[in-house]
């Protein structure tokens, strides 16, 4: 399989996972969590060559799902309680996921302690920024905050970014899973190989 394939696989996953689980996005209580963020991150690993326009294609997907879930209820997209000026900063939010893939892509030589170290690191502070975009222009330009203080946003981002992060990284680590095992496959494959030429 080449790369080339090996990416459209990835992209098609990738788009299957938002479609399925972003449309519980304005439904803090679903019982699947929102997958949007991870998908950037894994995104940004698996897709970097393709990130000119694999990111505006998931980004304009994520865009559509939440048109079509506001839609279906029978609301005014604009009108939502979740649509503010701040919306349009999900842009930059999923480009700090995106971002912090395609960091641990470049820095990335096969699985070790030191890998899990650097998955760890950067998905936190790629969460952790997406989290600052995301939550802090809602809470800064939604009419539906009536009077934000620096207080009431350090609740709201604290009390919100655990769940995220949570949520983010189960989907992240199925996704380091599958990587690992992929490794293993392939290691033992070309050992097998190597093995039968020596016969």
């Amino acid at each position: 399989m080449n790369t080339h394939t090996q990416r459209a696989i990835v992209l098609s996953l990738l788009v299957l996972l938002m479609a399925a689980t972003r449309t519980h996005v304005f439904s803090h209580f679903a019982p699947v969590p929102d997958a949007s963020w991870a998908v950037f991150f894994i995104g940004g690993f698996y897709l970097r060559a393709w990130t000119r326009w694999a990111f505006p294609l998931l980004m304009a997907l994520a865009v559509l799902i939440d048109w079509w879930v506001i839609s279906s209820q029978g609301i005014s997209f604009w009108s939502h309680y979740c649509v503010s000026p701040g919306y349009w900063f999900l842009i930059p939010a999923h480009l700090a996921m995106w971002l912090g893939g395609l960091w641990l892509a470049r820095h990335y030589k096969g699985a070790s302690v030191a890998a899990l170290g650097r998955l760890a690191a950067s998905l936190f502070a790629a969460t952790a920024l997406c989290h600052l975009l995301a939550q802090g222009s809602f809470y800064w330009l939604s009419s539906s905050v009536a009077e934000p203080t620096f207080a009431g946003w350090w609740k709201n981002y604290s009390d919100w970014f655990l769940p995220y992060l949570r949520s983010t990284a189960m989907f992240v680590a199925v996704a380091a899973i599958a990587q690992v095992a992929s490794e293993q496959i392939v290691k033992h494959s070309h050992a097998g190989a190597q093995e039968r030429k020596q016969r």
